[in-house]
């Protein structure tokens, strides 16, 4: 069933009110694509997605929130593409009529030619990170032997890797960060619980011992499609968003609005108030954290 909000992210104005205004904010997950320049196969069959968002949207949607910065997070091109996007938005990044600061780019670690894929997009001081998508392929890509070589790799590039998995999927991404204590791992959208069907135990004990480990932090980012994208109230998403507070902290913690795949299930300014919602108790130094300090911190953005 198609999502009752409107597929344009500028149409609605949702008014933040009730709650504090959110602070300055850096978004560590945004997404633009371009269908004239690139193509994303996954996107067939989603009409609401499929169709170009760009810059000019992305400031629509966030009309009356201060984003000061932003990280572009790779949108799963197809892989012929990759380097292209890469590119793209590396050019966007040295321009100043943009918030684009970081660059999370799409690589396949599991093939042989992953450092020369690494080596042609490598130096620009935007490149931050890398991204395999892994909640769709098997379960087992994430501790498949050149997969983990690759990616222990990223430490000489000064590159971190952004986990996004399903919550079934979690048990192997943490066998891959112990195996790569050297490089900075950044989970994505709360690790993916499932708030539609009920949040698991597994998805729990899988965040908490994911925490443990010192060289992970998590955006929280992308949830409301996790829920019931007509119906999910903020009650729906708080026992997500806390627990993920309580397992890392509110120092390993980034917001995060997944544009414009939170579409689906709501505008991002919807998004935004529904976590100022949930976080309405927390201090300011730890709005701060989460909305700004940390992104640049662990993404290492310039201020």
């Amino acid at each position: 069933m198609p999502p009752t909000w409107p597929a344009d992210p500028g149409s609605v104005t949702v008014p933040l009110t009730g709650y504090n205004r959110p602070m300055r904010l850096i978004d560590t997950h945004q997404h633009l694509w371009d269908l004239d320049l690139f193509t994303y196969s996954w996107m067939k069959g989603q009409p609401v997605l499929d169709r170009n968002f760009s810059l000019v949207d992305y400031r629509k949607a966030t009309e009356g929130i201060d984003v000061v910065q932003s990280v572009f997070v790779e949108a799963d091109v197809d892989q012929h593409l990759m380097i292209d996007e890469a590119k793209h938005i590396l050019e966007l990044a040295d321009r100043d009529d943009n918030p684009i600061s970081g660059l999370v780019a799409a690589a396949r670690p599991e093939t042989d030619d992953f450092i020369r894929h690494i080596e042609a997009i490598a130096g620009h001081p935007a490149l931050k990170g890398i991204r395999r998508l892994l909640q769709s392929e098997r379960d087992d890509l994430a501790i498949d032997p050149v997969f983990l070589k690759n990616i222990a790799s990223l430490e000489r590039f000064g590159l971190s890797f952004d986990i996004c998995v399903r919550a079934h999927q979690l048990p192997q991404a943490i066998q891959m960060v112990r195996q790569c204590p050297g490089v900075q791992f950044i989970l994505d959208h709360c690790g993916n619980p499932e708030i539609a069907t009920g949040i698991s135990n597994g998805w729990r004990e899988g965040m908490a011992e994911m925490a443990s480990l010192p060289n992970v932090s998590c955006k929280v980012s992308g949830i409301v499609v996790n829920g019931d994208w007509n119906n999910w109230t903020s009650e729906d998403l708080r026992p997500a968003i806390e627990w993920t507070i309580e397992c890392f902290g509110w120092d390993r913690v980034m917001f995060g609005s997944d544009w414009p795949v939170c579409t689906l299930a709501a505008p991002l300014r919807r998004w935004v108030e529904t976590l100022e919602g949930i976080i309405a108790a927390a201090s300011e130094e730890n709005r701060r954290k989460l909305y700004l300090d940390n992104a640049r911190r662990i993404y290492r953005l310039a201020s």
